[in-house]
């Protein structure tokens, strides 16, 4: 349904939603629509840059409870209108993007600590919280998170069970998903419901594991219990230089095989190491900069990290030392920012992938071949930032110093390396993304990564979305 805003359904359905929310929580200035227009996706970014209208919604509602959220999508419902999820804004992938106007459900009025469970390690909020507002509550308790994403400051916590998110820690304390006990969800229908309050069981599938990752398109996060963790006695860090990528790959998937736990693991290129590592660490070397970390009691800490060292000294050609690792920690977020990180006027993309350990540095060089090959003049950099047992995530991307001016020119431009690199990681082993998610920018992808599978989540879809209202466009779905 397309409402005009000088239209009787444009007033009606205002009416609707502020009886539900209050007048001061649905926005319909010009301002408001354009602020939840455009994410970190470039794409949006350029067009608006070039002067295009982008697509903005109708209305932004506010719901404050899991119940006002369930009335917003009974009236989306009744009058077929499309509902767009929206957290902190902060995601890459054009996952929050209003595509066919209608509501913005911005969430972060449902910003409450429930409960800090100091028996059972666990926090319950509310899931509009920024996720740094949630770290500081849970460690005024003497616990953390352990969720240290680079966008802590801005993201909210439903925003990272959207798409499967992921923190500087990962490597020992998991990614979102691992970190989930429950939630609460409000189905398309407006129904709300709550998955099991433990994520271990044989009580049928897990119904969590259909939520996660679905980045508002089967239903809207109200509310989630998730894993806290007591606070290291101490944190430690170690760097070394190799000579090349490989040597450095075999030392990390050593670190891994060993079950050495460590908290962190980041292995950067030679073109990282000589240009990102050297403007934001000041350590100015060629080769291969891998930093690793433990954290916990101290002598379990040093006694792990005894060992990690033992393994980088066969093969490293330097060692930067506990100052080279501990700076990386104390800097790790100004590569995320101005002045250290990618912005217009520059074209770039995030070609995050992973893959198992035999198969992951083919990975690394097959994109690295599409993206020169579609585009000789873009910069190629990526590092390995997240460690698994069984192998990786390579957190590559593409850089454009001059993209071409005109909007439509460069954004063909940036789907072909998209295109290109994405297929090219899926043919050697990867998949789409690991932890920024599907959203409008690789939904296009979907099907050939899935295969025939991708028929059993259109018919989840189909199922708990019968109108097609949320968040439609997205991740291979349908559009309106």
């Amino acid at each position: 349904m397309l409402i005009s805003r000088q239209s009787y359904s444009y007033e009606m359905l205002r009416s609707e939603l502020t009886w539900v929310v209050g007048d001061d929580n649905v926005q319909t200035d010009c301002s408001e629509k354009l602020a939840h227009s455009i994410d970190y996706y470039w794409v949006p970014e350029v067009w608006h840059d070039r002067g295009l209208k982008p697509q903005t919604p109708t209305f932004i509602v506010h719901p404050g409870s899991a119940e006002e959220v369930a009335e917003i999508l009974k009236i989306a419902n009744t009058h077929k209108i499309p509902v767009t999820p929206w957290g902190g804004g902060s995601g890459s992938q054009g996952g929050a993007l209003p595509m066919y106007g209608g509501i913005c459900l911005d969430t972060k009025r449902l910003n409450k600590v429930l409960e800090i469970d100091p028996v059972s390690l666990t926090v319950t909020a509310e899931a509009g919280i920024i996720m740094q507002h949630l770290e500081w509550e849970v460690q005024k308790a003497g616990f953390s998170t352990m969720h240290f994403p680079a966008s802590i400051a801005c993201a909210t916590l439903g925003g990272f069970i959207a798409h499967r998110g992921t923190g500087v820690l990962s490597t020992r304390y998991g990614k979102i998903e691992d970190m989930i006990m429950s939630m609460e969800v409000v189905t398309p229908t407006g129904e709300i419901i709550n998955t099991l309050p433990v994520p271990r069981h044989a009580s049928g599938p897990d119904l969590a594991q259909v939520f996660l990752g679905s980045e508002g398109t089967l239903g809207v996060v109200t509310k989630a219990t998730m894993k806290i963790h007591p606070l290291p006695a101490v944190r430690k860090f170690h760097a070394y230089l190799f000579s090349d990528l490989h040597s450095g790959m075999v030392a990390g998937e050593k670190l891994m095989a060993r079950r050495l736990a460590p908290s962190v693991i980041r292995l950067y290129d030679h073109a990282s190491t000589i240009s990102i590592i050297k403007r934001v660490l000041g350590i100015e070397r060629k080769g291969a900069y891998l930093v690793f970390g433990f954290d916990g009691e101290e002598d379990i800490v040093d006694l792990q990290m005894k060992k990690a060292v033992a393994i980088c000294e066969e093969t490293a050609v330097e060692d930067l030392g506990t100052e080279g690792g501990q700076t990386w920690w104390d800097q790790r977020y100004k590569f995320y920012y101005p002045p250290y990180t990618f912005q217009m006027p520059q074209a770039f993309g995030t070609l995050d992938t992973v893959a198992t350990f035999a198969n992951i540095e083919n990975v690394y060089w097959s994109m690295k071949d599409a993206v020169k090959e579609h585009c000789p003049e873009a910069n190629y950099i990526g590092h390995f930032s997240h460690w698994y047992d069984w192998g990786c995530m390579l957190y590559a991307r593409f850089i454009i110093e001059k993209p071409p001016q005109d909007a439509a020119v460069a954004v063909a431009l940036y789907n072909r390396i998209w295109d290109a690199a994405i297929r090219a990681a899926i043919k050697n082993g990867g998949v789409i993304n690991e932890h920024h998610g599907v959203g409008l920018k690789l939904g296009r992808i979907m099907r050939d990564l899935y295969g025939p599978a991708f028929n059993v989540l259109e018919g989840i879809k189909k199922t708990l979305d019968p109108n097609n209202i949320m968040n439609p466009g997205k991740m291979g779905f349908q559009g309106v």
